[in-house]
């Protein structure tokens, strides 16, 4: 056990953020990760230590009791996503749950529908502009509608498109580094990456005097991407963000919903082990070297067929080239590491052990401390 008993230090409290009608007591977010690497474990979890607790609904049915292979693919989701919002809920009753929603997926619109039907208090929306999202969220008008963004120019306008249809401002916007975050990165492709345009430290300030100046504080900036430790979360918050979100940090706890095996490979990951994959998406994506990506980055075969034409565009089912992303990911989060793919952020070489998600909320607010023990086995 590594759960250790809060006493206060001289760190100063972090401030509640506010995200449109509800007030979550820790600023910090807990980012979506597919497939079910985050789902209602993790996220109860975080929600139970004060901050947003994140399910992923992308393709949740591949390791569901409703999916049977070849059929139900989407009605199966939907069932997956229920139960894991159920679930959720009654590990953590006062907790703030939300979940992630990508924009690139088939069933977007019936997972949006689904997660403000039974009882999704946010909905988080990246992998392209969520230009519809208030139209599949009115069955709960409380429901906060937060898409990640990756530019000024991208906040703007979606900003003004969705009071001109709607008359309804995002509840709160996230700017993901490319630079940093894990899993698709909002660029067209590598060669973007890196560019000093997209940096937190560029784009943030930008982000927190637009919405300062334009809407009066009333859309609140997230950062996303790179972020750890207290050092992180403070400069974020000196460069105008109100709150963050942290994903690969919460990966290696006992609570994360994936296969020890996931955790281990993070845990023996050594620099230089941090790569890019160009993703049946079309969108680069940043990933743990394994043996499935050291077989893609040199060219060799790892195609598989589409299984549920799960993706908006996808090369896997258009082109048959590459490989099943959905399948990729669904058999790392299982622990077969030889054929899966593993997405992560920038600060995948820092773990060391497992934690509990309460140790790493301990550490943050009160500097105590997380002492990481091996996997068993």
């Amino acid at each position: 056990m590594t759960t250790q008993t809060a006493t206060p230090t001289s760190l100063p409290p972090l401030p509640p953020l506010r995200i449109g009608e509800y007030t979550v007591p820790v600023p910090i977010i807990q980012g979506g990760m597919g497939v079910r690497v985050s789902a209602h474990r993790l996220a109860s979890a975080v929600a139970n230590e004060g901050g947003v607790g994140v399910i992923a609904a992308v393709a949740l049915s591949l390791a569901s009791r409703y999916y049977e292979k070849g059929r139900d693919y989407y009605r199966a989701n939907v069932k997956a996503l229920i139960e894991e919002l159920q679930t959720a809920r009654e590990i953590s009753p006062n907790g703030i749950i939300g979940v992630n929603c990508m924009v690139a997926i088939r069933d977007f619109e019936a997972m949006v529908r689904t997660s403000v039907e039974h009882g999704a208090q946010m909905i988080i929306s990246g992998a392209g502009l969520p230009l519809r999202l208030p139209e599949f969220a009115t069955a709960n008008p409380n429901t906060a509608l937060i898409p990640i963004i990756s530019s000024l120019r991208a906040a703007r306008l979606l900003a003004k498109r969705w009071y001109k249809l709607y008359k309804r401002l995002p509840d709160a916007m996230i700017f993901e580094d490319p630079n940093r975050a894990g899993g698709h990165l909002g660029v067209k492709d590598a060669s973007q990456l890196f560019a000093r345009e997209y940096d937190t430290d560029v784009v943030v300030p930008e982000l927190a005097e637009w919405s300062h100046t334009e809407y009066n504080d009333e859309i609140p900036i997230i950062t996303a991407g790179g972020i750890w430790d207290r050092q992180d979360i403070d400069h974020a918050f000196a460069l105008g963000a109100k709150g963050v979100q942290m994903a690969s940090r919460f990966i290696c706890t006992f609570e994360c919903d994936a296969h020890d095996q996931f955790k281990r490979a993070f845990i023996d990951a050594k620099a230089g082990d941090v790569v890019i994959v160009d993703s049946p998406a079309g969108l680069p994506g940043r990933a743990l070297r394994t043996p499935f990506t050291k077989t893609l980055l040199r060219g060799g075969e790892v195609a598989d067929q589409c299984i549920a034409t799960c993706l908006e565009a996808c090369r896997c089912r258009e082109e048959k080239e590459t490989f099943c992303i959905a399948l990729a990911l669904h058999r790392a989060q299982q622990g077969d590491l030889e054929n899966g793919l593993v997405f992560t952020g920038s600060n995948a070489t820092r773990h060391t052990g497992l934690v509990h998600v309460r140790d790493i909320f301990q550490e943050i607010l009160y500097g105590i401390p997380v002492q990481p023990v091996p996997i068993p086995g």
